[in-house]
This record gives C-alpha cells, sequence and structure tokens, in this order.
C-alpha cells in the first residue's frame, strides 16, 4: 500500500493502541521521534521496530539530532555534543573544522542507525544574521554562505556514509529571522537581490540533497501574502531558481507561525507544492484532521520518496563500532 505523503510523531516511549490504530489506517510515508520517545536504547529500538511492524514496511524514522541546543538523544545513552558555532569557531584550519564536523555526524549516523533511526534532520544551511533572532544562532555551520555550504556536505557525506539520509533546512533560508517559528511568524523584507546572494546560496550548493525542509517564514519579495510553506511562488523558486527536486516536507505544521485549522494547514502547504506534511507533537485530534486532508503519495512526490528511500544505505546491525567499522 502506498504511504500517506505525511510524517508523524507519537506521544511516548511505546506505541498506543489508538496510535497504532491510527497508522494502520492512514500509513505515513514517515515518523519523527522527540525527547519524550526517548529513554534507552533497547527501548527506541523496540518503538522503531514497532512503528515499522504496524505499517507493514521500512518506514523512514526521523530525528533532530543536531548536537548542541537541539539533540534528542543525549547522555547517559549517547554522545553530548557541543554547539555547531562552537565546532565551527574552534582553533584550526576549514581542513580541521570539516574533518571535525565529518567525525561528528558519521558518530551521530552510527548512534542512529543502531536503534533504528535512519533520517537525521541535518545541516542546517541557514545564514545568521547579527540581528536575527537566536533561533538559529549557535546551530549554524558558520557565518559565510560558502562556508555553510561546505561544512555542510561534510555532515551531509558523512551522514550517508552512516546509512542516515539527511534533510536540509529551512528552505529558502531561516537566518534572518527576527522571531521564532515555533512561537510567531517572522516576515523577512530584504531585497531579493540580497536573499539570491546570500540566503539561497548554500542551498543551491546542496540542491542534489534527496530530502528537505521549508520555513515558516514570510519573504516579501518572494511572496508578501504567504510564508513559504504555503506559498506557491516560494516552493516554485525553491524548485526553479535553486534548483531543489528532493522531497520537500514542511516544518513541523503544529508551530505557531501558521493560523487555521490542521486540515487547512495541511491543505495549504500540499496546494502550494510540498510533497509530505510534518507533523510533530503526536496529538491525534490534529493527526487526524492532517490524514483527512492528506493523500497518498503519487506523481512526483511518490518518485521522490521512492528516490530517497532508495538512497539509504543498508548497514548490517551490530552495535555502533560495527558501524562505525563499515
Amino acid at each position: 500500500m502506498t504511504a500517506s505523503a505525511a510524517i508523524y510523531g507519537l506521544s511516548g516511549t511505546a506505541l498506543s493502541p489508538e496510535e497504532a490504530a491510527f497508522f494502520q489506517d492512514a500509513p505515513p510515508w514517515g515518523f519523527i521521534l522527540f525527547t519524550r520517545n526517548i529513554d534507552t536504547p533497547d527501548q527506541v529500538r523496540r518503538l522503531t521496530g514497532d512503528l515499522r511492524t504496524t505499517i507493514g514496511r521500512d518506514a523512514p524514522i526521523l530525528i533532530d539530532q543536531e548536537g548542541g541546543r537541539v539533540q534528542r538523544m543525549g547522555p547517559p545513552h549517547w554522545t553530548k555534543w557541543e554547539p555547531m558555532r562552537d565546532l565551527c569557531e574552534a582553533a584550526g584550519d576549514e581542513l580541521a573544522r570539516c574533518s571535525a564536523i565529518s567525525a561528528r555526524y558519521a558518530a551521530i549516523a552510527a548512534e542512529l542507525r543502531d536503534v533504528g533511526i535512519d533520517v537525521n534532520c541535518v545541516p542546517v544551511l541557514d545564514v545568521p544574521q547579527p540581528n536575527a533572532h537566536p533561533i538559529i544562532g549557535d546551530r549554524a555551520f558558520g557565518w559565510n554562505p560558502a562556508d555553510i555550504a561546505v561544512r555542510g556536505r561534510e555532515a551531509s557525506a558523512a551522514l550517508l556514509a552512516g546509512g542516515v539520509l539527511p534533510v536540509i533546512k529551512h528552505l529558502p533560508g531561516h537566518g534572518r529571522a527576527l522571531a521564532d517559528s515555533h512561537e510567531d511568524l517572522p516576515r523577512v523584507n530584504t531585497e531579493l537581490a540580497e536573499l539570491r546572494q546570500i540566503d539561497f546560496m548554500p542551498f543551491r550548493a546542496m540542491r542534489d540533497a534527496v530530502l528537505g525542509m521549508t520555513a515558516h517564514i514570510v519573504y516579501d519579495a518572494i511572496d508578501p501574502d504567504a510564508c513559504a510553506t504555503l506559498s506557491p511562488k516560494a516552493i516554485d523558486l525553491i524548485r526553479r531558481e535553486i534548483g531543489f527536486d528532493g522531497l520537500l516536507m514542511t516544518d513541523d505544521l503544529s508551530m505557531k507561525a501558521l493560523s487555521g485549522s490542521m486540515r487547512d494547514r495541511t491543505k495549504g502547504a500540499l496546494d502550494a507544492g510540498c510533497d509530505v506534511i510534518l507533523h510533530c507533537n503526536g496529538e491525534m485530534d490534529e493527526m487526524t484532521a492532517i490524514a483527512s486532508e492528506t493523500p497518498r503519495l503519487s506523481g512526483k512526490g511518490l518518485a521522490r520518496a521512492e528516490a530517497a528511500e532508495g538512497a539509504r544505505i543498508k548497514i548490517e546491525t551490530g552495535g555502533i563500532a560495527a558501524a562505525t567499522a563499515a
């Protein structure tokens, strides 16, 4: 059975009967895990196995394991990572920085695959600006677009080699936002020429990625009436000008940057050109509303989803040491 154009979260550390029944009725393309879903390695392995068994396919399972402020798995069972900015600003030359980034994400990939997770929502390709909201801040791979592009590719290559798909985010660029889109709708009034020169550059450089995530931001120079996630103009720019032709997922539809019902948000994102809806909080009433507006994957969306799944390298299970040595 073809999956629906959705990625869902869930409420706890085990799959509830209600969630299992819902996922069987509306099998999503993938799932996403958060700290509330994480306890021990054995528990996460059971959960990822149960999710895939429930829908009868090797569904992608996502997580945000950037390091620093944004990592869902941490001590005592998993490594605690320094903020990306600290790594990028450490003493040494660019070759040493890229080597450290590669080693970091190779290790993260091994930890994720060890528990059945095979998609990491990294790299953050946003170019931060000094006056912007700190929601990106020390998560960024630097200040210079060219550096961010090179370092982002190093992170992506290390994840891919470890059997984990990267997700470039947040298209077409979150670095200028003056508000946190988890809480408010940011608006960027920068001229298009400057956006092209700075903000879009890392995404153009990594336009061959198989997975990408939108930004819930209004760019006045692109579409003053709708945020990128809900804007056909912005999605067209992502596809045509930036050149990204991978599977495009929304940022979390439950974020407060968006207004209206979940059904309206879902329909708006799909009509704008997003391939897949991302919904993270695990609230059943919201997921049910999303499912009512979410079709099965088809056409280009299905082809992109299949291409992404095909890009996963199969690594035999055997623990972190085996994966790292592969």
